[in-house]
């Protein structure tokens, strides 16, 4: 069995970055990855425009340059993790599933899967940096697992000239609707309220997705939610609490359900993580993201559970390295890094959008 001081789990932008601040520091440390690095960034769909700065999401005081100096795409942000990464020399055991966290007297043991390879590891202190997003909102309605129907959106030019039914409302589903109907789909987008959030809707995306709908270009129908898919047609009813939405069939040769992601919260729960609330978030000591488990760290979005109300992004996780990292080490300068372009801010204070 090996064993380590810390072993963090998952490989997102916040682990990453904490893993550089113990390395820099001379901690021993592991660090495991169920998939590849920036997994849930993979899952985005291509081309996919991050809402924040280049500057706010820059980790590991490595600047991030985009091609044309604007915010920057799935590829480009993918591409700069690997660079963060090769740059600092990281070890981490990508594709190797963490399946088991217990504690017991001398802290952790943590059990993985890397294919049929199961390995054991022993750790004083752990810190899930796991994301929050691992599998879609279900909406447990006949016909949601049909062969047509998807929760998550890759590539547009699948759905040329074909009839598209997109759920949701938020920034996934509204960029989808938008970029499905430029590739020459026949885009129907329903969403369960009468209206857009605008405070949460990209501001590029706003005006596109209302003028599209004004000139008929995508077909609207607020108020509604899908209750049963078929192999050619969606059928929708009215949304609770809605005044604006009708039943309604719509043909469609395709289905995207873009209603959102939930957490895993398994490894909280077999350490015995105190999780709040309808999202799980685990309670946390905000002074250094310490769970009631002690030794047990969490970093990143993963602090705030299943967020319904987005609170936590990759800009403003960077103060939980610096927590964490002076936690472990006892210096509070640990996780601290430059970041290009933010002069004057520290201890993960980041300007308003």
């Amino acid at each position: 069995m090996h064993a380590t001081d810390v072993l963090i789990i998952g490989a997102g932008p916040i682990g990453i970055e904490l893993a550089v601040a113990l390395k820099r520091a001379g901690v021993d440390y592991l660090h495991l990855e169920a998939g590849q690095i920036g997994q849930t960034i993979l899952w985005y769909p291509r081309q996919v425009r991050f809402f924040s700065s280049p500057e706010r999401i820059g980790i590991a005081g490595i600047p991030l340059q985009t091609a044309d100096q604007t915010k920057a795409t799935r590829e480009e942000y993918l591409a700069y993790l690997r660079s963060v990464v090769q740059h600092y020399e990281l070890r981490i055991n990508t594709h190797e599933r963490v399946v088991d966290l217990r504690r017991d007297h001398d802290g952790f043991i943590v059990e993985s899967l890397h294919g049929d390879d199961r390995q054991r590891y022993r750790a004083r202190r752990v810190v899930l940096a796991i994301g929050d997003m691992h599998r879609p909102n279900r909406l447990h309605i006949a016909g949601e697992n049909l062969p047509h129907v998807s929760h998550y959106f890759d590539e547009p030019h699948l759905y040329f000239q074909k009839k598209l039914l997109i759920v949701g409302g938020r920034n996934s589903a509204v960029e989808a609707a938008i970029r499905c109907f430029r590739a020459g789909a026949h885009v129907t987008l329903s969403y369960r309220r009468d209206s857009f959030d605008e405070k949460i809707i990209k501001y590029w995306l706003l005006p596109e997705i209302k003028w599209l709908i004004k000139k008929g270009g995508i077909h609207f129908l607020p108020g509604t939610q899908p209750v049963h898919i078929t192999s050619t047609q969606v059928h929708l009813a009215k949304a609770p609490d809605s005044t604006a939405g009708q039943d309604a069939v719509v043909d469609a040769d395709f289905v995207l359900l873009l209603t959102g992601y939930q957490m895993d919260s398994t490894l909280f729960k077999q350490v015995g993580a105190n999780l709040a609330g309808i999202n799980e978030s685990p309670e946390l000591d905000e002074a250094t993201m310490e769970s009631n488990i002690p030794g047990l760290y969490v970093a990143g979005t993963a602090a705030a559970g299943t967020q319904i109300n987005f609170r936590l992004f990759i800009e403003n996780c960077h103060s939980h390295v610096e927590k964490i990292a002076a936690a472990i080490t006892g210096d509070p300068q640990a996780g601290v890094f430059q970041r290009t372009g933010m002069v004057g801010y520290g201890s993960g204070e980041m300007p308003e959008s």
